[in-house]
């Protein structure tokens, strides 16, 4: 391991621990609650540290939420992908395997949080895309120019955006949180991923309830 490699992990440790102090307190009295001040002492780093990693408090609260601490075990899943995988399958392990119970239990808080307090949305949405792009450049570095450049950026592009709905709520998907009882009414997140891979692989009017509508209102 090199020193460059040795900096990048303490780079990576550091803002980890500055955006989870962040996301903690913004828990504990809202975002409106704390300032930076309070985010450092917690961490135990300086305001300029901080500031070498974040723009504002919103930011590192949303940061919380996206950074990706199981390096080793998505490398281990990328090698154990054999070579002839479909993109889209290879991007379904991906999702899979980012998209924890840890994270997407986060993400639902920041939802209830944009909910109070508007500003964390652009944050969200920068955040959002930077999972995008994230993922964009693992599908290039495994199929080494196999594919267009623009195949990926819709394949990516199409799979995160499925994902939008859940951030702003609009769909009603439950989110694991052992805090919160099950809904009967509403389908889980494994099983919404599962359905928009269905689409992408098949295609939206090969779905009965579209070629359904069609048929009724062609009569």
């Amino acid at each position: 391991m090199n020193n460059q490699s040795l900096r990048d992990i303490k780079k990576k440790t550091t803002a980890c621990a500055l955006a989870d102090a962040a996301f903690e307190l913004a828990l504990e009295r809202g975002l409106d609650g704390f300032i930076v001040e309070d985010i450092v002492q917690r961490a135990g780093y300086s305001r300029r540290t901080f500031a070498n990693h974040f723009s504002c408090k919103e930011e590192a609260v949303v940061m919380a939420a996206i950074s990706f601490q199981g390096t080793e075990e998505y490398n281990h899943v990328i090698a154990e992908i054999p070579e002839n995988t479909p993109p889209l399958d290879f991007l379904y392990h991906l999702m899979k395997t980012y998209l924890t119970t840890e994270v997407l239990w986060k993400m639902r808080k920041l939802i209830l949080l944009s909910k109070k307090k508007p500003s964390l949305e652009p944050y969200i949405l920068s955040g959002f895309h930077h999972l995008q792009v994230m993922a964009q450049e693992t599908l290039r570095d495994f199929y080494l120019g196999r594919y267009p450049e623009g195949y990926t950026h819709l394949l990516v592009g199409a799979a995160y955006g499925a994902l939008l709905p859940i951030l702003d709520g609009s769909l009603n998907v439950l989110l694991p949180d052992p805090s919160e009882s099950e809904s009967s009414g509403a389908m889980t997140f494994e099983q919404y991923l599962d359905s928009t891979f269905s689409y992408l692989r098949n295609g939206f009017e090969s779905s009965y309830p579209l070629n359904q509508t069609t048929n009724e209102n062609s009569r």
